[in-house]
């Protein structure tokens, strides 16, 4: 049945050629990547949230928070993230177990027993879906529309940080540590801080509905509507 449907972009020539530069950035990990996926995944409140490229054959996970020590890559026919790409907007999978994907071989998710996907492309500046900014869970859960665009505003900032990420190898070689990266890096840091500290506050409420947790869950927004904004600002500045 899957086997039956297109898993290729029209355009997947120029889109693997789009694909290139983002191969060739040398070292991504770093400790602002690494607090920008955990921050994603303590966003949505799930185990597991991935940046993934979507090669010729294979899924690169290039950034991961959840997943099993050594799981660096997938084969594209039984990736997610390679049906997602073929989207213009944020594909969800809100229950593989019961209404899962046909547009791609279920071996990972099966062998990972996911039931909960949710990712978002990572555009270029001129369009090329090279990858994937993707939250997972293993329980089935509804992701709305708000959801849905806080996901797709962490894609941009993604693909904006690995665009400056080259830009910065092309030019002058700097690394993390130049005052950019250091700004951008103590913002998701504290960020990271504070909505744990809320969380863990939260967990002593004896309800969801009391005063303190109402309360709370304000505070989450609104941190969370601060570190977007922020990230974006400082990225729309450098790279415009």
């Amino acid at each position: 049945m899957a086997n039956s449907y297109p898993r290729r972009p029209a355009d997947e020539a120029h889109r693997l050629q789009a694909l290139r530069p983002y191969q060739l950035i040398t070292s991504i990990p770093n400790p602002l990547f690494d607090d920008l996926i955990r921050l994603t995944a303590m966003l949505f409140n799930v185990p597991i949230a991935i940046v993934a490229l979507v090669e010729e054959s294979t899924v690169q996970f290039r950034l991961n928070v959840g997943l099993p020590a050594g799981t660096a890559r997938e084969p594209r026919d039984e990736s997610l993230c390679s049906v997602a790409i073929l989207q213009g907007d944020t594909t969800v999978f809100e229950n593989l177990e019961t209404a899962p994907c046909e547009l791609a071989e279920p071996g990972f998710v099966q062998r990972m027993n996911l039931q909960f996907y949710a990712g978002s492309p990572l555009r270029t500046a001129s369009g090329f879906p090279v990858g994937v900014l993707c939250v997972i869970d293993r329980l089935p859960r509804y992701f709305g529309t708000e959801e849905q665009a806080l996901l797709e505003r962490l894609s941009d900032i993604v693909i904006r940080l690995l665009d400056l990420r080259i830009q910065s190898e092309n030019t002058d070689g700097s690394q993390p540590g130049s005052t950019l990266w250091t700004t951008l890096y103590d913002q998701i840091e504290a960020s990271v801080n504070r909505l744990g500290t809320l969380a863990e506050l939260a967990k002593w409420e004896e309800s969801s509905e009391t005063d303190a947790a109402v309360a709370y869950r304000t505070s989450t927004q609104e941190e969370i509507g601060r570190v977007v904004d922020a990230l974006h600002e400082q990225l729309t500045e450098r790279l415009h």
